[in-house]
């Protein structure tokens, strides 16, 4: 049901779709961070360890880009990963100062055991969806968010 018809079609198109990727991402969101947190981590520490996990050793700038978060909380994050002995600060060869993150084998371990989980997860959600569907909609999805990136 449409409740929005005051400011012009373009407008209240848009608007319409804008409630609907918000309710979506909020409710799609909400059920991912859940299953985060049955493994016992924070959605940053995850989001953390899916990086190295994926894409190997990354300097704390690279992870705060590639988590969209301040330097100053992905070194809190990375702090309390090593801690807990799932990963670790080395420095490079070619390069003394710069120093990266990287996973320990108990967060390889970890990582190995807990994406696969995930992954599922995420695919049981998403299977309200055809495949056709979700390539199109991860299309669509993808197109709006570097558009509008560009105007950043």
């Amino acid at each position: 049901m449409k409740t929005t018809r005051k400011y012009g079609r373009k407008a209240d198109l848009a608007l319409g779709m804008w409630v609907k990727l918000v309710r979506a991402t909020s409710t799609f969101g909400k059920l991912t961070l859940e299953n985060i947190k049955s493994f016992g981590l924070t959605e940053p520490q995850f989001g953390v360890l899916e990086s190295l996990g994926h894409l190997g050793p990354l300097t704390l700038g690279q992870l705060s880009k590639k988590q969209l978060v301040s330097g100053g909380n992905i070194t809190c994050v990375v702090d309390n990963l090593e801690k807990q002995g799932l990963v670790e600060r080395k420095r490079t060869a070619t390069d003394r100062r710069t120093i990266v993150a990287q996973l320990t084998p108990k967060g390889k371990r970890l990582f190995t055991t807990i994406f696969e989980k995930h992954a599922k997860h995420v695919a049981s959600l998403a299977a309200v969806l055809s495949e056709q569907e979700q390539e199109t909609l991860s299309r669509l999805l993808k197109k709006l968010g570097l558009a509008l990136k560009e105007t950043l």
